[in-house]
């Protein structure tokens, strides 16, 4: 069953770019934000973001964030890959923009380039590095996944 769960983690991952985002600000009110994603790895997550957004200016304050990938397009039902992690803005903005940017050609989308996720731009690269996995199976029990 694990390996069955991991798989449709991974598709749900694969097959999906938009994650619900949770924060919270230093008074720990919490904030959920829809963001496009790309997949470093099963483990690290990119998206860009402005800097003065509600979820950005959370990350800067709480790193700890909390994500749900959810596929509603299941034939017979829905998945989701629960996870939690700590964010930050991207120090090391040449090799996350280059996975970001594969996933946005594999999509369609246009490459950034560093000079628009720069000190000097509106918008940053943000990252996720996730410490706890898990789906839901057809009770809503969590069952742990590592990817």
């Amino acid at each position: 069953m694990a390996e069955d769960l991991e798989a449709i983690a991974r598709s749900v991952v694969d097959e999906n770019r938009f994650m619900a985002l949770g924060t919270a600000d230093s008074a720990g009110t919490p904030w959920v934000s829809p963001v496009w994603y790309a997949p470093a790895t099963y483990r690290d997550y990119i998206w860009v973001s402005r800097q003065d957004t509600r979820h950005s200016r959370n990350i800067a304050r709480r790193p700890e964030v909390a994500v749900v990938i959810y596929d509603s397009h299941r034939p017979g039902g829905w998945a989701a890959v629960y996870m939690t992690g700590r964010a930050a803005e991207v120090q090391d903005v040449d090799g996350a923009l280059a996975a970001f940017n594969r996933t946005s050609a594999a999509h369609g989308l246009r490459p950034w380039s560093g000079a628009e996720v720069s000190a000097e731009s509106e918008f940053r690269l943000y990252g996720m590095v996730v410490s706890v996995q898990y789906v839901l199976d057809g009770h809503d029990r969590r069952h742990p996944v590592r990817l």
